[in-house]
């Protein structure tokens, strides 16, 4: 692959691969080194690519196992930070829990649409993207984005509240 392709597949799938990194590390600078690490290895091993994904998923195939890597070697050095044992608790799981789940409902009667509605249809509906976005007549990137952010400004108002 010459420069040119590997500078268009960088700036085509960059912020897809990054937002995955940080969701698995939720550390910026740790998904920034892995989704350097990630294109690193990718374009030294492009001629093993065999096409049989799309390049997004076989991008972040290789992110995995960077962060699979990355945990192994903290944890056999012992920098794993206090916290990284107990995950932070995910908005789907607040609404599980029977004491948040009214602030939950009141946060997301408040939330403007189309976010309540992909919100709800994702974790209520248990939809996949791919049908969020056919109700909606889009992309299952766009649910999947529209979904991020509904649960951004859902987590920022159960803060606030």
């Amino acid at each position: 692959m010459d420069n040119a392709a590997c500078e268009k597949l960088y700036d085509a799938c960059y912020m897809r691969v990054f937002s995955y990194a940080m969701t698995l590390t939720r550390d910026r600078h740790l998904a920034e080194e892995i989704t350097q690490e990630t294109f690193f290895r990718a374009f030294a091993k492009i001629n093993s690519f065999r096409g049989e994904s799309d390049e997004v998923t076989w991008l972040c195939a290789i992110a995995k196992n960077l962060f699979a890597d990355e945990k192994r070697r903290q944890s056999r050095f012992g920098e794993l930070p206090e916290d990284a044992a107990a995950p932070q608790p995910a908005v789907e799981q607040a609404v599980a829990e029977r004491e948040d789940s009214f602030r939950v409902h009141l946060a997301l009667h408040a939330m403007e649409e189309p976010y309540r509605e992909v919100f709800e249809l994702r974790v209520f509906g248990e939809l996949s993207f791919q049908q969020i976005g056919t109700i909606f007549a889009r992309t299952e990137n766009w649910a999947r984005v529209t979904f991020h952010r509904a649960r951004v400004k859902l987590r920022e108002r159960m803060e606030n509240a």
